[in-house]
């Protein structure tokens, strides 16, 4: 019962969203590792920009070398993976910590670490570029902007909870030295 009043409320929130997404991640890095070819297409297809409207002062943006959209890929998988790894090494930071009752925050910090890449990535990469640049959203067969919200629901709110248990923790250490 000892080891179970050690884990509260909020950090065991954020050690399960951490564990969430870390499986996530690695589940995304997975697929598109062992099923490259499904969205290698989505990838050329979003940066050739050849489903959207096809406007003449847009299209200047399109790139439609293979080897520069592989290239793309290739980024995003290993953006993927090292995500995934992040959210891992946050993850058995929070499993670790309350085991030996010591403070979490590099576990914290790892986790909102991951889940900034997971919003640099799904964000920023899907929904600012793809989505916006490339005109993702113009286009009914090749438009990731549905499945790239949740991704960013879950980071940022991973992020606020991380900071939240982060403030409690530095509070209940500072409580201790007194």
């Amino acid at each position: 019962m000892h080891l179970f009043s050690r884990f509260r409320a909020l950090p065991a929130a954020v050690t399960v969203l951490t564990g969430t997404t870390a499986l996530q991640m690695t589940l995304v890095a997975v697929g598109n590792i062992t099923d490259f070819e499904t969205n290698q297409a989505f990838v050329r297809h979003v940066l050739a920009m050849d489903t959207t409207f096809q406007s003449p002062n847009m299209m200047w943006r399109a790139i439609t070398s293979p080897g520069l959209a592989d290239a793309a890929y290739i980024v995003i998988i290993a953006w993927e993976v090292l995500t995934a790894l992040v959210l891992v090494s946050g993850l058995i930071g929070c499993l670790r910590n309350p085991l030996r009752g010591t403070a979490p925050s590099r576990a914290y910090q790892l986790s909102g670490l991951g889940w900034v890449m997971q919003l640099l990535l799904f964000g920023v990469g899907f929904m600012a570029i793809g989505g916006e640049w490339f005109q993702m959203w113009q286009s009914s067969k090749w438009n990731g902007l549905q499945a790239a919200l949740p991704h960013v629901i879950i980071a940022s709110f991973g992020l606020v909870l991380a900071h939240l248990a982060a403030q409690g923790s530095k509070r209940a250490s500072d409580d201790s030295f007194r």
